[in-house]
C-alpha cells in the first residue's frame, strides 16, 4: 500500500512537531557540504523495524506503536523490553535498528557504534519520566522522603519504618515498627542508573557509591524490570523500591525535599527539572543528552527523573531503514506522539526548544550511498 507522506505522515506536522517530511530521507545536508539529494514526492513504508530496551518506555512504545503502524500499515514495529543495558547491547551488535535507554550512551560506546553505524550513533530524548519512590505499607499511602532518608533506606542504615529519620519527616504520621524491605533491579537498569546519581547528587554525602546502571550493594531483595520491582512490592508489607512513575498503581508513593518544598512526582514536575537542566555540551551536533540538575531548587521541580532515549545510527546501510527509523522517530517525538505517550504513561511531552532540536537530529540520519 503505497502513503502519501504529507497524508499520514505529514499531518502530524499540524501540531507544530514535525518538520520532516519523510520523502526527504537523505535530503537533510548534515555534513554542510551544500549537495542535497534530490527526494521523491512520496515514499512507500514498509517491513519490520526493530528495537529494544528500556522497560520504563513499554506503555509509552505500545502507544507509539499503535499510532504509527495505524497511519503506516505496511510497516510492523517491534520492541523487546529488556531493559536499557540490554537493548544497548542488541543495538551495539546489530541486532536491532534502535534502542531505548535511560541512560545515554557512554563514550566508549559511542566508539563501539561506529562498528555497526559507520558514522556513528546518536541520543535522541523521546520520553521524560518521574522516578517515583514507591513502598507497600499498611494504613499509609503517602510520605515525606528527603534524598538523605532515601539514601539511608537503601543502604540499608535506616531498618524500620519508625526510624528518627522518618519519623521527622512525617510528624503528623503513624509509623509503624515494621522492617524496611528495600528493593532494587536485578539487571542492568537506565532507572538504577538515574535513581543512583539522584541520591549520590542530593543525599549530602549519605550515598557512598557512583551512578551505576548496577545496583552496588551486594545482597538484598531484587527483581527483573519495572513489573518485577513492583510485583515485589506488592507482595510485601514494608516493601520500597523505585520505579518509573508509570508503573506505580495503587501503591503508596513518596514526595521528595526540593529545597523547603516537598515534591510529588508528577509530569509537570519533571518537565520542570528538565527545564532547569543544561544540555552536555561536550556531545557532538545531533547527539542530545540532558545533563540533569539533582539538586535545583526550582519551584516545583521534580529532579528524580529519567530522560528516556532512542539510540539511532546517524547513517543506516539500506534507504528503506534509514526511512523507517526517521519515520517512526518523527512519530515519537511529534506533539501526536508526546501526547500519546503522556495519556499512556503520564510522561511530560517534550517541550518545543527541545523537540525542534531533537527534530532537527532525526532528519540528519541518511543511508549509505
Amino acid at each position: 500500500m503505497k502513503l502519501s507522506l504529507h497524508g499520514r505522515i505529514g499531518a502530524i506536522a499540524l501540531t507544530g512537531a514535525v518538520a520532516l517530511s519523510l520523502a526527504a530521507c537523505g535530503s537533510d545536508d548534515p555534513t554542510g557540504s551544500g549537495e542535497v539529494a534530490a527526494a521523491p514526492d512520496a515514499a512507500t513504508l514498509s517491513g519490520d523495524l526493530n528495537g529494544a530496551g528500556a522497560t520504563s518506555q513499554e506503555k509509552a512504545m505500545d502507544a507509539w506503536r499503535a499510532g504509527f503502524q495505524s497511519a503506516n500499515p505496511d510497516v510492523n514495529v517491534n520492541y523487546d523490553p529488556v531493559g536499557s543495558g540490554g537493548g544497548r547491547t542488541q543495538f551495539l551488535d546489530g541486532s536491532v535498528q534502535f534502542a531505548g535507554t535511560d541512560s545515554a550512551l557512554t563514550s566508549e560506546e559511542l566508539e563501539q557504534a561506529k562498528g555497526v553505524c559507520t558514522t556513528g550513533a546518536i541520543d535522541i530524548p523521546v520520553y521524560i519520566s518521574p522516578i517515583a519512590v514507591v513502598f507497600n505499607l499498611e494504613g499509609i499511602t503517602e510520605l515525606n522522603l528527603s534524598a538523605a532518608t532515601v539514601a539511608g533506606i537503601f543502604d540499608g542504615k535506616i531498618t524500620t519504618w519508625d526510624a528518627p529519620e522518618i519519623a521527622a519527616e512525617n510528624p503528623d504520621a503513624t509509623l509503624p515498627a515494621t522492617a524496611i524491605t528495600p528493593v532494587h533491579r536485578s539487571d542492568e537498569s537506565g532507572t538504577t542508573k538515574n535513581f543512583t546519581d539522584y541520591l549520590e547528587k542530593a543525599s549530602g554525602g549519605v550515598w557512598a557509591y557512583e551512578a551505576d546502571g548496577n545496583w552496588p550493594i551486594e545482597g538484598g531483595e531484587s527483581a527483573q524490570g519495572t513489573s518485577g520491582v513492583i510485583q515485589t512490592v506488592q507482595g510485601g508489607d514494608g516493601t520500597i523500591t523505585y520505579a518509573d512513575n508509570s508503573a506505580v498503581g495503587t501503591l503508596g508513593v513518596a514526595s521528595i525535599k526540593v529545597g523547603e518544598e516537598w515534591v510529588a512526582p508528577s509530569e509537570e514536575g519533571a518537565a520542570a527539572a528538565v527545564d532547569a537542566s543544561p544540555r552536555d555540551e561536550e556531545r557532538a551536533d545531533g547527539d542530545i543528552v540532558v545533563k540533569i540538575d539533582r539538586e535545583t531548587t526550582e519551584a516545583g521541580a521534580y529532579p528524580l527523573i529519567l530522560v528516556s532515549y532512542s539510540v539511532a545510527c546517524l547513517e543506516y546501510a539500506t534507504a528503506e531503514q534509514a526511512d523507517l527509523v526517521k519515520g517512526f522517530l518523527t512519530y515519537v517525538v511529534s506533539a501526536e506522539g508526546q501526547s500519546a505517550s503522556e495519556e499512556a504513561a503520564g510522561s511530560a511531552p517534550l517541550s518545543d526548544a527541545l523537540r525542534t532540536d531533537v527534530q532537527a537530529a532525526i532528519d540528519s540520519i541518511t543511508a549509505a550511498a
